[in-house]
């Protein structure tokens, strides 16, 4: 599904106990998008937030950054996001969008 968000944080959930008993390759993931650029360095909430169970997590074509003290991915600068898990591998989440080119100025609230 295509939102429109200017940022979104990727990030692994901690998994529940009946997780655990499916003992299984697959966990939480969590998907929160913003209308702000840096969400971290504020106290804005989500406006979205969307929570997967999935194997893998495939990011194509976006600029990344790396937050090591929470283990997430961060994504700036996005005119839109798409995220979905794939029509044939469902264990897989497919992220992709379009971002804002860098020194170009973004229409962000």
């Amino acid at each position: 599904m295509r939102y429109k968000a200017y940022s979104a944080i990727i990030g692994r959930k901690k998994r529940t106990e009946e997780q655990r008993a499916k003992d299984d390759d697959n966990r939480p993931v969590f998907v929160h998008l913003f209308d702000v650029h840096d969400p971290h360095k504020t106290t804005e909430v989500p406006k979205e937030m969307l929570d997967f169970n999935v194997h893998r997590v495939k990011i194509h074509g976006l600029d990344v950054n790396y937050l090591p003290a929470g283990n997430d991915i961060l994504i700036n600068r996005l005119k839109w996001i798409e995220v979905g898990t794939e029509e044939k591998e469902p264990k897989h989440l497919l992220i992709k969008g379009e971002q804002i080119p860098i020194g170009q100025k973004s229409e962000e609230k």
